[in-house]
């Protein structure tokens, strides 16, 4: 249960970071953004590893599949920003929230036991979003910078990347101290942005008071990703990718209320299917 509580409060996090990248990206350069959000949980979860982190149990194989989760990252986070600058959130988040169903193959190529009870639950979760997905389809072009499908596209690039994202985190946190990985991780993903960044020539320009929100964002993606990387080593690590993808639901309803987005009749139903694989999920662990 621990780490359906670890993925459960990294999906609250997200949904509040989700919301300011849907409200900050719309017409803005992505790169700057990504390379002060993740820059600063870069700043914010330094001090804490190098004190608390145990260093001395990284061993090579970890190192690398930390970087490799960094990787990942950098991927699952910029095609979710350029997403979210394409499309209304509940358009995009229920596509990025599909990789649960990703994160159980890992499992199971990984050897590690899944239940038909988790199979239904994250079919419940799946068959959710769908309904809110294809729910759209019917949607005015109003509030589009692009088609839906262009939209749902890059939102299922950013799923798949942070499919591979958790899998590489957990592994290497089983193999070496999640505190180390989680830097390590967010290092690599930072050098790419930058990378990037400096490919297109591009500069750290957002308006004056956006760094204090960009700044905000950045910790708290930084614990939300800390908190499903550090369920490695807690059983059933799954769960917690898994219900972090409760993101996708919470930010469709903050969206909602403080966007004033329009949510369908039968995307609520699709809402409750998700929260009623989340509690089944809850049951299997119990």
């Amino acid at each position: 249960m621990l780490a359906l509580s670890f993925g459960l409060t990294a999906a609250l996090i997200w949904a509040v970071h989700d919301l300011l990248a849907r409200k900050l990206s719309q017409g803005a350069a992505i790169l700057p953004l990504l390379t002060i959000v993740v820059g600063t949980g870069c700043v914010a979860l330094l001090p804490i590893a190098f004190a608390a982190g145990d260093w001395q149990a990284m061993t090579g194989a970890a190192a690398a599949l930390a970087a490799a989760s960094g990787l990942a990252f950098a991927l699952a986070i910029g095609t979710l920003y350029k997403a979210f600058s394409l499309a209304p959130v509940r358009v995009v988040s229920p596509v990025i929230g599909a990789y649960p169903m990703l994160t159980l193959l890992i499992a199971v190529a990984q050897g590690r036991p899944v239940t038909a009870g988790d199979w239904l639950a994250v079919s419940a979760i799946v068959i959710g979003i769908s309904i809110v997905a294809v729910a759209a389809r019917d949607d005015a072009p109003e509030g589009y910078a692009s088609s839906p499908g262009v939209a749902m596209g890059w939102a299922m690039l950013s799923a798949a990347g942070f499919a591979a994202t958790f899998a590489f985190g957990q592994e290497a946190t089983r193999q070496g101290s999640e505190l180390p990985v989680a830097l390590i991780g967010r290092v690599v993903a930072l050098a790419v942005i930058v990378a990037l960044l400096l490919w297109h020539r591009g500069s750290l320009a957002p308006q004056r008071w956006q760094f204090g929100v960009l700044a905000l964002m950045g910790c708290l993606d930084a614990a939300a990703l800390g908190l499903v990387t550090a369920s490695g080593g807690l059983p059933q690590a799954e769960y917690a990718s898994v219900t972090s993808s409760l993101f996708g639901v919470a930010t469709i309803l903050l969206a909602a209320w403080f966007l004033k987005e329009r949510v369908r009749p039968v995307q609520w139903l699709g809402i409750a299917t998700v929260f009623a694989g989340i509690a089944t999920l809850g049951l299997q662990g119990a």
